[in-house]
């Protein structure tokens, strides 16, 4: 704590600010980031702070001297934090501008379709009309069903929303699934344990958070379980609050698994389910739980669904034709 001594001198009061010390944590951000290579920026806020000694020790900042100069420089550094776990980054630029402005704005360029602020301040943006109705009706609705082809964005989208959830601290935890469906292949002749048998079903998520959330902090998330990433069959018989919660490849669940998956939404759940109907893997399509959930639940209220068409495909120019293409080879096939 600070403290003062007062001293009297004839008519005067002499104030004497002892030097004092405080620990500032930087949290899961990796020093890298924050500090910058070879401490270059970490040099830089001492350069700005003269008067004071600032230590960085892991994930701590030591700051002694006076108190008035450390309440200044504790500001800085909440806003420099802010930053960085808003955009993902802190640049040089970033922080002489927060440093030397006294309300930094903190706002670059367009922001309007921006979901959030991804790796190295990547922003992930809702590209097409589809995807930006999905973020629309995902704050409206606690269970939103996105169907549509391959490369459309629409696991994307839904894991970008709650990558944002969880940063704005709306739930406290992600839970990612998928069936671990054999699309030709046979699970039990994969190599490993049952770990490793699915996750490579299980990639296409692994991928999409990697995009949004520093390598450092993932691993402490999926460490603690504060995101979760399992096969579907892993669900049964939880319920699951304060969650956000995404089915993806669900055009390969049964009509029971669906069920099953569908019904473990707890308080303050917000579910997103995607699939695609060309994608079948099951023996019989009319096995699909996907496809019947659309004719039984379509009239219920607080449940939204996008359909999302080649249109959106934001992949490789070349996914756009393929699908035409198939698609086109089916309609002339029916």
């Amino acid at each position: 704590m600070p403290f003062f001594v007062f001293l009297h001198c004839k008519n005067k009061v002499i104030y004497l600010n002892f030097m004092i010390e405080k620990r500032i944590s930087i949290g899961n951000i990796d020093p890298i980031d924050f500090y910058g290579i070879n401490n270059s920026k970490f040099n830089l806020l001492k350069e700005y702070f003269p008067k004071l000694k600032i230590i960085a020790r892991g994930d701590e900042l030591i700051i002694q001297g006076e108190i008035g100069d450390i309440e200044i420089l504790t500001d800085k550094i909440t806003a420099l934090l802010e930053h960085y776990h808003r955009y993902n980054m802190l640049t040089v630029a970033n922080l002489k501008r927060i440093i030397q402005e006294d309300n930094p704005v903190d706002i670059p360029g367009n922001t309007d379709s921006v979901i959030l602020y991804g790796n190295a301040g990547k922003a992930i943006r809702a590209r097409t009309v589809n995807q930006r109705k999905l973020v629309e009706v995902a704050h409206t609705n606690d269970l939103v069903f996105a169907t549509g082809p391959a490369g459309s964005g629409k696991t994307y989208t839904a894991i970008a929303l709650a990558v944002r959830a969880l940063r704005n601290r709306e739930i406290k935890r992600i839970v990612l699934s998928r069936p671990a469906v054999e699309a030709g292949e046979s699970l039990g002749f994969l190599p490993g344990d049952m770990k490793e048998k699915v996750d490579p079903y299980l990639q296409p998520l692994y991928d999409a958070l990697s995009d949004m959330i520093p390598s450092k902090k993932l691993e402490e998330y999926l460490e603690s379980e504060v995101i979760q990433i399992a096969p579907l069959a892993y669900m049964r018989g939880r319920t699951l609050n304060d969650s956000f919660v995404i089915l993806d490849e669900a055009q390969n669940t049964t009509r029971n698994q669906l069920k099953m998956f569908l019904t473990r939404m707890g308080v303050n759940a917000k579910f997103v389910i995607t699939g695609d109907m060309s994608q079948i893997d099951l023996p019989r399509r009319s096995d699909s739980g996907l496809a019947h959930a659309f004719n039984i639940l379509k009239d219920i209220k607080g449940i939204a669904f996008v359909e999302f068409s080649s249109e959106d495909i934001v992949r490789h120019r070349l996914v756009k034709e393929i699908v035409k293409a198939y698609n086109e080879e089916k309609n002339t096939t029916d």
